[in-house]
């Protein structure tokens, strides 16, 4: 049965090699809505107050969960209570406007969604970029205007890389900080975690003050801290494959900033790149285990099929050697964050790639995990942020600068990306995303 399994896997790869996923593919009955950022959508009552979406892999009582996908849509019941990450949302009666569109069960970096369309990357005309997953829905959302906050999860960069490719913040949060009752799982035992996405830094602390209650008073505890970049010690981390501009586009941010930046040596490099095998180990594994009772069902795509199967591979050979190191690198990270505050790089290694016309799809998925610089860091539980800075790129404007810190360090994150955010303002080119197709509100 395992062999079959993993035979069916690399022919359905085979297969999709040679079909064709449009992003103009079949709609739930009345979703219309142009950009496909949301399953669920409600028009707010105040616009002037705070409006959040949520990712639909979290609940909210009485509507159905989908994950993205068309079989658990149509199979589920709605939610009997919110997941525990909105209570306090619930709380302070925040405007929670709807339930955002991602990859099938969020295991697919793309962000692409065969059943309820494909989220529109803002920046894309002429070129069809990908929003980038698992939280696409939640970085278009964000970006397009209807939402002030949009809640992700991020197992291997789910919401730093939609961040990335659509010009938004993202914040991975520490592991464990945040509940993931109610949320359904990809890695909840290593990986998972939830995360605030928005426009800037100021809103995503909004956002992460809905998830830990007092975030508020710390971040501005921070603020106070260490006001200035020169006060920020920086490791800086160059990994092979990156395109030249990308990595410039970081070091002119780093300097623009001021602060201090120290480069880190090839023995960390090499514990990373290893960190991040390991990582995407785990976190393919964990699709088998929690996603491998839907394999073979009618309405899972067979992108999401081919994924699961292929977790399971991992699982049998490759999953418990990697779970082996992680207190290693652990341990690893733990001695560079004495002798600097955070570590940067870029958050993709290159700008986001497009959305093929014909075929292809398995391949990006492929190439988008090796492009994204995100997974080590969940693999050592740490929080990191994603922030846009310019890059003189000819099709985008922005590019991802990633910070990783400490544990528990989500509000000294937030007070760098400030500092990184007053450095570049005015300098990033807006006029893409203003002749971007906006949201009728």
């Amino acid at each position: 049965m395992k062999e079959s399994r993993l035979v069916s896997a690399r022919s359905i790869l085979a297969g999709l090699l040679l079909i064709t996923c449009f992003s103009d593919c079949a709609l739930p009955r009345g979703y219309t809505e142009h950009d496909r950022a949301f399953i669920v959508y409600w028009r707010p009552k105040d616009k002037k107050q705070l409006r959040l979406a949520v990712k639909d892999n979290i609940d909210m009582k009485g509507v159905v969960t989908t994950a993205g996908s068309e079989y658990v849509a149509k199979t589920s019941q709605p939610a009997s209570r919110d997941a525990q990450c909105l209570q306090i949302a619930r709380e302070r009666n925040v405007q929670i406007v709807g339930k955002t569109n991602l990859s099938e069960f969020a295991v697919a970096p793309s962000g692409l969604n065969e059943y309820y369309g494909n989220p529109k990357n803002p920046f894309s005309k002429w070129w069809r970029f990908i929003p980038g997953g698992s939280s696409s829905g939640s970085a278009v959302a964000a970006a397009d205007g209807p939402v002030d906050v949009a809640f992700g999860t991020d197992t291997a960069g789910s919401v730093r890389v939609p961040a990335a490719c659509c010009g938004i913040v993202g914040l991975k949060t520490t592991f464990g900080l945040v509940s993931l009752q109610g949320v359904l799982p990809v890695e909840p035992k290593h990986l998972d975690t939830i995360g605030p996405m928005a426009k800037d830094v100021d809103h995503v602390m909004q956002g992460m003050d809905l998830l830990q209650s007092g975030f508020a008073a710390r971040y501005r505890r921070a603020v106070a801290a260490k006001p200035l970049a020169k006060d920020i010690r920086i490791g800086r981390l160059y990994l092979g494959g990156t395109d030249p501009r990308i990595n410039k586009a970081v070091d002119d941010a780093l300097a623009r900033a001021g602060f201090r930046v120290v480069p880190l040596d090839q023995a960390f490099k090499a514990k990373w790149d290893q960190a991040k095998k390991d990582g995407d180990t785990v976190a393919a594994a964990g699709a088998w285990i929690n996603y491998k009772n839907y394999f073979g069902k009618l309405g899972v795509s067979a992108k999401t099929e081919a994924i699961i199967a292929l977790g399971e591979f991992e699982y049998t050979t490759n999953y418990r050697n990697a779970l082996q190191r992680q207190a290693e690198w652990q341990s690893t990270l733990n001695q560079v964050f004495k002798t600097v505050d955070f570590i940067a790089l870029p958050t993709l290694q290159t700008l986001p790639p497009t959305i093929p016309l014909i075929g292809r799809i398995a391949i990006l998925e492929a190439r988008v995990l090796g492009l994204q610089n995100t997974v080590p860091v969940n693999f050592a539980g740490n929080p990191a942020l994603a922030i846009p800075i310019p890059v003189n790129g000819r099709t985008v404007p922005v590019t991802s600068l990633q910070l990783v810190g400490p544990r528990l360090s989500e509000a000294e994150l937030l007070n760098a990306g400030r500092l990184v955010e007053a450095s570049v303002a005015g300098l990033i080119e807006r006029s893409w995303l203003a002749k971007a197709v906006r949201w009728k509100r």
